[in-house]
């Protein structure tokens, strides 16, 4: 079985425009069984919106507005990209998180794509496989991370390839302390990581106070913060996690 580990530039900004973020950069490597260098890819992707990269972008990821002026768009690249991937007889893909996924979900439908292969596809998130060896819960960067290993930091961060090969960096290192059984698969989410904090904080609040939280209480603490609880997937959502979160899951 190969090893593919994958990292994703895209472009616009969080809740600053009602316009999606795209993709705009893919970049992978395929290391063998021992985790040696195979094979890699890199492409850029010129995106539907925000056609002019923003300073915001241009500065975090050191891309020139001309490389995305002349990359082909998401759906040749991604079919490019897949056709890499087939190139494997098996392998088992490799994230720093689940943004990756998500991004490339939500453009190929925004494109009218066949989401098939991305959403079946089960993925290991080597960020909570960081964590858990580490024994913390809060989210730290693969240059963190590269950091706290000692291992030398190469190439730039925030370009897809780059990025790649650290984090397939931090996989060499800690990889015998990994349980890969771990993988997961996409899934769509109709709440947004502040919600799901804010629910979290919720029954740590309770609790502080010697009350047992219920669900019921922290949906008022949800509602006078604002959250919109009328769409019935997202109460549903922010419910089951109320539970896994009260059941230590």
């Amino acid at each position: 079985m190969d090893y593919i580990v994958l990292d994703i530039e895209f472009n616009g900004r969080k809740f600053a425009s009602e316009l999606p973020m795209e993709v705009i950069e893919i970049g992978a490597v395929r290391l063998g069984p021992d985790l040696t260098l195979m094979d890699e890819f890199s492409a850029f992707v010129k995106p539907v919106y925000f056609a002019k990269l923003n300073s915001f972008i241009k500065k975090k990821t050191g891309i020139d507005q001309t490389d995305i002026d002349r990359a082909d768009g998401f759906p040749k690249v991604i079919g490019a990209f897949q056709d890499w991937l087939k190139r494997s007889e098996s392998f088992l893909l490799f994230t720093w998180g689940g943004e990756d996924i998500k991004r490339i979900v939500l453009d190929t439908r925004m494109h009218g794509l066949d989401d098939s292969l991305w959403t079946g596809l089960r993925y290991y998130d080597l960020l909570k496989g960081y964590l858990r060896c580490k024994g913390v819960t809060n989210d730290v960067s693969v240059e963190a991370a590269l950091a706290e290993l000692g291992i030398p930091m190469e190439g730039s961060a925030h370009r897809a390839l780059d990025d790649a090969k650290m984090t397939a960096e931090v996989l060499r290192k800690i990889r015998d302390g990994l349980d890969l059984e771990r993988t997961q698969q996409y899934k769509d989410l109709f709440s947004n990581s502040k919600e799901r904090r804010m629910v979290k904080n919720a029954i740590r609040l309770f609790r502080s106070q010697k009350v047992i939280p219920t669900w019921e209480q922290v949906a008022e603490r949800l509602a006078a913060a604002k959250v919109d609880l009328s769409n019935e997937k997202k109460a549903a959502e922010l419910q089951e996690y109320f539970q896994a979160q009260l059941e230590g899951k």
